[in-house]
């Protein structure tokens, strides 16, 4: 067995884990998970920590146990600290407006696309050419970062669009640059 394995998961303080049917809930300040357990997989909750065991060395429950490892430390630090996206808008005209909890871009569409965050998302608009995802779910502030990007994804010639904060985009010559 791997030495990283082996080790158990601390659980922060201020944060509640209880296994039941399969299941793992953990509640924090920030609000409330559940991570279904898989196949070949239980847990043992001891002294504020969590020890993963797989029932067999199959590869599948090696798989399993790291899938599980990780899907955990993430709900720990979701609803102890939370997670958040940041995006720029990048383009002439490009802005974003905050429109109650959505809100609404120009993005060089004939009209504006307005968004409305699902339950336990939060959008804040930095500036005009700024949005912040914010919550507690780390796959959903992913999920409605990606599905916001999708809007208007940068485009390689001149770089407009919706990127992530930290994201490089490659820029093409273009045909006049060929000549």
């Amino acid at each position: 067995m791997a030495k990283i394995s082996s080790k158990p998961i601390i659980i922060p303080a201020g944060v509640s884990a209880v296994v039941e049917n399969g299941q793992v809930s953990v509640k924090g300040p920030k609000g409330q998970l559940t991570v279904d357990l898989l196949p070949k997989i239980s847990l043992d909750l001891k002294d504020n920590q969590l020890v993963v065991k797989r029932a067999d060395d199959s590869s599948q429950a090696k798989a399993f146990m790291g899938l599980i490892k990780a899907l955990l430390r993430n709900a720990f630090i979701g609803v102890s600290e939370g997670y958040s996206k940041t995006l720029k808008l990048v383009g002439t005209g490009y802005r974003v407006a905050a429109m109650g909890k959505g809100i609404s871009l120009s993005v060089g569409f004939s009209h504006p696309v307005e968004v409305s965050p699902p339950e336990n998302i939060t959008l804040a608009v930095v500036g005009q050419d700024t949005i912040k995802i914010s919550g507690f779910d780390k796959q959903a502030v992913g999920q409605v970062a990606a599905n916001i990007r999708k809007i208007r994804p940068p485009e390689p010639y001149k770089g407009k669009g919706i990127r992530y904060e930290d994201e490089i985009v490659r820029r093409k010559q273009g045909k006049t640059a060929a000549k």
